[in-house]
């Protein structure tokens, strides 16, 4: 694996950052102290084409790498994980779906218009009985002629209600366990189909969460993705993808972090002197360089088993573990970092602090994380299938 990155990979990572400094940060604070899904902030990076990033030119996309869309997650999530969420669904869960998993006449209907945010997408897995168990699901899909009805109830849906499109995960025979679950592509405009958003929330407050609501929503046949059956591994392969993006977002939190720490820590004065030259400063500074520098190799090393088109559930739940809990970590130091200032939105460590705990939660919680690593470790389910000689989860490392 080389580590040193492009030329067009530090182009994209520029123009990400200047994008993000220049039309992201200013309204940052208040679309959070009010809850605001930012239209504007969302039609500029629809007219940057940013969302296509991973997806081939011939389907509307930029045709980068995953190392470059890895690097352009990053520095979104360094200034607002509300905005990267709308990254990661967009492109993570639904577009690269698509593309890997759609009929050719599917994917040149979807793929341009999700790309240039004429439709926007959202992934319908979890239900109130279906999280960490998702091949638990509920909704129903009853055929109907050439067309099936679905029935159900989605919730956590990120852009839920803001979508055009959704992945609507539902069983076409409950008898079959997870076997039965089908993949449809739902017009968010269909009848029976309503969303509610959902308020409350600790963080990401400036992105759309909301429920779902299907009443005998008729869906085509042919808006089947994959085929009947399919839907437990077309679900499981769009969340590799959505944990990708959540690793390399929490290593933008983590950044994010250590920017606004480091200059508050050479501002503020006690004793005589700035606090970042007094030593529990530094250690917690240190900590989060350290987790930094680790996650963002966890991230990249997952982004280069994708650009070679190999396997990479394990390596995708290493990275989103580790990067998950080290975002966790950073926003609780920097917050001590600030002090009484850091109990305020006055700073944005605030806001990481709280932006940071979903990422111990969605796409997998930790503990589904752990579970998949230690299960590979053990000989108990290899997460990236069984392959000859290698005993242990860190055998990759050699």
């Amino acid at each position: 694996m080389n580590f040193d990155f492009t030329p067009e990979q530090l182009a994209i990572r520029k123009h990400m950052r200047e994008f993000a400094e220049r039309e992201i940060v200013p309204k940052a604070q208040m679309n959070d102290r009010n809850c605001k899904f930012d239209w504007d902030i969302a039609k500029k990076i629809f007219k940057e084409g940013f969302l296509g990033c991973p997806v081939p030119e011939k389907y509307g996309g930029l045709g980068l790498d995953y190392v470059a869309y890895g690097l352009m997650t990053e520095e979104v999530n360094r200034v607002c994980s509300s905005t990267r969420t709308l990254f990661s669904v967009q492109t993570s869960l639904v577009a690269l779906t698509i593309l890997k998993w759609g009929t050719e006449e599917q994917k040149m209907a979807l793929l341009p218009k999700l790309c240039n945010g004429e439709f926007i997408g959202c992934y319908g897995l979890t239900e109130p009985e279906a999280g960490s168990d998702a091949a638990n699901q509920q909704t129903k899909a009853v055929k109907d002629g050439d067309d099936y009805l679905l029935s159900g109830q989605k919730t956590w849906i990120s852009c839920g209600s803001i979508a055009t499109h959704a992945l609507v995960f539902a069983t076409v025979d409950p008898s079959l366990g997870h076997k039965g679950i089908t993949c449809f592509i739902v017009d968010t405009k269909s009848k029976g189909f309503t969303a509610q958003e959902i308020k409350g929330k600790l963080g990401l407050r400036a992105s759309d969460t909301s429920s779902l609501f299907l009443d005998e929503v008729r869906v085509p046949k042919e808006n089947i993705l994959g085929n009947v059956g399919d839907g437990f591994k077309v679900a499981m392969s769009a969340l590799d993808n959505g944990r990708f993006s959540v690793a390399a977002g929490a290593v933008g939190l983590v950044q994010g972090c250590i920017d606004a720490s480091t200059k508050y820590a050479m501002e503020r004065i006690t004793f005589g002197k700035p606090i970042g030259e007094h030593q529990q400063v530094q250690a917690m500074i240190a900590d989060m360089v350290a987790d930094c520098e680790a996650g963002r190799l966890l991230y990249l090393r997952a982004a280069h088993l994708k650009n070679q088109d190999v396997r990479n559930t394990l390596e995708t739940s290493i990275a989103k573990l580790f990067c998950g809990e080290a975002a966790n970590k950073a926003g609780h130091n920097a917050v001590q970092i600030f002090g009484g200032y850091g109990f305020s939105d006055e700073y944005p460590v605030e806001r990481f602090f709280r932006d940071a705990k979903v990422l111990n939660i969605y796409e997998g919680t930790r503990e589904i994380q752990k579970m998949i690593i230690a299960q590979d470790a053990l000989g108990i389910r290899y997460a990236n299938g069984k392959q000859t000689g290698r005993p242990t989860a860190l055998a990759y490392v050699g």
